[in-house]
């Protein structure tokens, strides 16, 4: 009898998150409570604030149905010491706060680092200082903060890359940044891919550039706390995605099994030229897949595109880091 590896947890509950956002705290045009609310509408349940170099707690916030991450966003620009040029390279990292009561009031006074651009060793030992002060920390979208391979090679204790960023895609149509999370697998990183909004709202949600809604990450946790939704956050128990379900995700034996919502396309990546694949006939559509591994794959993700152009990935696994061997083959 095989035995499943579940990728995703077999039980629990998946809870909708934007882990990107934006209110009048910084440069957002909604107040939390607005926001919190037309995405309660939405079928969001988690919510993480990252104004800009503002740390905010906003517990006042939470129910049974809807939970405030305490977080923010900081960045160190190439140039300038404030404000952005617009050929200024920049960091933006998301620091989501897994211990919001500890220490408090130096959070509150303030933990933004200094400016000083690809210096790597200072970089990682500030990630490393937010690490210790209870922070989970992601790095954002790369494209849009026009960084190439040599500004981010270096970085390393990052939990988590954004795949995926809504306002990106508004701003540019490069939203989507799949290669540089490859990029980062290939250098042994360990990290999860998020799919956000970076919602700033400036302009109605009627509007085609509305940068709410278009990107998210399912959160699988046994329930909607605090602890639970940061402990899955940090175990990688979640995938990322524009639209597109992903339900299962496990190996049983030597096959990897994947189970969505109707799309087109199941892909496997991995370090290789090579991927795994399945394609719908034209007019048909995919709900499951599975593909035979051979155990060299070193990390595989899942990609998955519907019939609207949306994707849905999850996070990279490593197979030395989930325990798989490929069965042995019996003798004929």
């Amino acid at each position: 009898m095989n035995i499943r590896i579940y990728l995703l947890p077999e039980t629990g509950n998946f809870y909708k998150a934007n882990l990107h956002s934006h209110t009048v705290v910084s440069d957002g045009k909604l107040k939390p409570k607005e926001s919190k609310e037309i995405y309660k509408k939405h079928g969001y349940q988690v919510m993480a604030f990252t104004d800009h170099r503002i740390y905010k707690n906003h517990e006042e916030l939470n129910d049974e149905e809807f939970l405030a991450l305490a977080a923010l966003e900081v960045d160190i620009n190439e140039v300038s010491s404030e404000r952005l040029s617009p050929t200024d390279k920049t960091y933006h990292i998301n620091l989501y706060d897994t211990k919001p009561e500890y220490e408090r009031e130096r959070k509150e006074k303030g933990i933004c680092p200094e400016r000083r651009y690809r210096d790597f060793d200072y970089i990682n030992q500030y990630l490393e200082e937010m690490k210790e002060l209870g922070f989970i920390a992601c790095y954002n979208h790369p494209y849009w903060s026009l960084q190439n391979y040599d500004d981010y090679k270096g970085l390393k204790g990052l939990f988590a890359m954004e795949i995926y960023n809504h306002g990106c895609e508004h701003d540019g149509l490069y939203g989507y940044n799949p290669q540089s999370y490859d990029e980062m697998l290939r250098l042994g990183n360990r990290l999860w891919c998020l799919a956000t909004d970076d919602n700033h709202n400036g302009y109605p949600f009627d509007h085609p550039l509305c940068d709410s809604f278009g990107g998210f990450t399912m959160i699988k946790a046994e329930e909607l706390t605090y602890s639970a939704i940061v402990d899955s956050m940090m175990k990688g128990h979640f995938y990322s995605s524009m639209g597109p379900e992903i339900k299962e995700l496990y190996i049983e034996g030597n096959e990897l099994v994947v189970k969505t919502g109707p799309v087109q396309k199941i892909y496997v990546m991995m370090d290789a030229t090579r991927c795994y694949r399945k394609v719908a006939m034209p007019g048909e559509t995919l709900t499951e897949a599975r593909f035979t591994l051979d155990g060299n794959e070193n990390y595989i993700r899942v990609e998955c595109k519907d019939e609207n152009g949306l994707y849905a990935n999850s996070n990279a696994y490593f197979l030395s880091d989930i325990g798989f061997e490929e069965p042995e083959t019996a003798e004929n």
